[in-house]
């Protein structure tokens, strides 16, 4: 009984968000690729790995006590097959799909109170080989804003003049003077596809005659977006850096980037409600773009707790340390992220979910909008300094298969 009303107040509480709250969106947006993709697969068949060796060991007990006083003799198995031989991905096809929508929490201007910001969709479709052995391609969407966009004012530099010209007011007034107001329409959406193989090691010879399931992810990551203030429907828009005498940009994508990584998944922590691992992604960018000045390694880090006090509701915790490198960066944005959130499966193929996340860049400017930009007097020829995405996000995610991935 307990179980049923948990289930139940479970899937008001996410339907509540969804026609109640007013849903935000995320930071730069890298931070996701390992909290949709690289991590939740890892996740999975590690612990299906931890699960069939803890039910091995049972039934070794079991069998170890057969013959004692006092107890109930068993007949034991005619074959058993070694942890790992038949456990970890499930062989075959796996799929993932849903929808999301987000609505802006925060100043962004009037384009943010006429309308819901840019929806999206996820998808992923794997392929294991065996059960150590697994390819994924998926893709996901998210929208953007810059937090407290129309929260002060902005200087305006045009190019050739040391010292501003004026300045903007972000709010739409007239603090700068009658009909100085700066309307941009600062929604943007970025689409990211995730590439990568998943491969599982099992290390012998651990204390208790325990194995240590290990995931290793390379993956390939290519994203690209929309932005609202672009006139081609893309994300090649005017920015700046450094005003001045900074370069001023026309023609660059800038939300348009690929990276490469290689990420170890390994746990920490299992008992039959909780479970812990810890993801580390040593990644580069592909190639480098706009203002960017580096290319040295990064080093995303994820730790992630689940509790799960039903078979199909999960609550999870994923605090993280990642990295983003767009044009627009001359040096690699550090992500200070967490996600926190609930699922809940439905029958077979169904499932709601319900994610807060946060991210922090260390690049962020004042009002998120350093300066204003122009090549000439005309505001066509205008771009935002923008010191980095931070926002704060709730998102509804309704889909079929799983949150992860889900054999066909």
């Amino acid at each position: 009984m307990l179980k049923t009303f948990f289930r139940i107040g479970a899937t008001c509480a996410a339907v509540a968000s969804m026609c109640l709250s007013t849903l935000p969106a995320s930071a730069d947006g890298i931070e996701n690729v390992y909290e949709q993709s690289v991590v939740p697969g890892a996740n999975e068949t590690i612990k299906n790995v931890m699960d069939a060796e803890r039910k091995k060991q049972e039934l070794q007990r079991r069998q170890a006590t057969a013959g004692a006083p006092g107890t109930v003799a068993q007949v034991p198995p005619v074959s058993q097959q070694p942890v790992g031989a038949n456990i970890g991905f499930p062989t075959g096809f796996g799929y993932s799909a849903n929808i999301t929508t987000a609505y802006p929490y925060g100043n962004i201007g009037n384009y943010g109170k006429q309308g819901w910001l840019m929806g999206g969709v996820d998808a992923s479709l794997s392929y294991a080989f065996r059960p150590t052995t697994r390819i994924v391609a998926s893709m996901f969407q998210l929208q953007h804003w810059p937090y407290g966009f129309n929260s002060g004012l902005a200087p305006i530099y045009v190019q050739g003049f040391k010292n501003p010209v004026g300045c903007a007011d972000l709010s739409g007034g007239n603090a700068c003077g009658p009909g100085a107001g700066q309307n941009l329409n600062v929604r943007t959406k970025d689409t990211f596809g995730i590439f990568m193989v998943e491969q599982l090691f099992l290390i012998k010879g651990m204390p208790g005659g325990h194995v240590l399931p290990i995931v290793i992810s390379p993956t390939y990551v290519t994203r690209g977006g929309i932005i609202g203030e672009s006139v081609n429907n893309n994300d090649v828009v005017p920015f700046a850096y450094h005003p001045p005498d900074g370069p001023f940009f026309t023609d660059v994508p800038t939300r348009t980037a690929q990276f490469k990584s290689l990420a170890v998944t390994l746990p920490f922590l299992k008992t039959p409600k909780m479970f812990g691992t810890f993801t580390v992604a040593p990644e580069w960018l592909v190639h480098t773009a706009g203002v960017n000045t580096t290319n040295h390694m990064q080093i995303p880090q994820i730790l992630y707790l689940e509790y799960t006090p039903f078979a199909d509701t999960k609550f999870f915790f994923e605090p993280q340390s990642a990295r983003d490198y767009l044009p627009t960066d001359p040096y690699p944005e550090h992500l200070i992220a967490y996600f926190l959130g609930v699922s809940q499966r439905f029958a077979r193929y169904g499932f709601v979910q319900l994610v807060l996340n946060s991210g922090n860049p260390t690049n962020l400017g004042p009002d998120n909008v350093t300066a204003i930009k122009c090549l000439t007097v005309s505001p066509q020829l205008c771009g935002p300094v923008v010191g980095g995405l931070k926002a704060t996000q709730l998102q509804l995610q309704i889909g079929i298969g799983s949150p992860n991935y889900f054999p066909l």
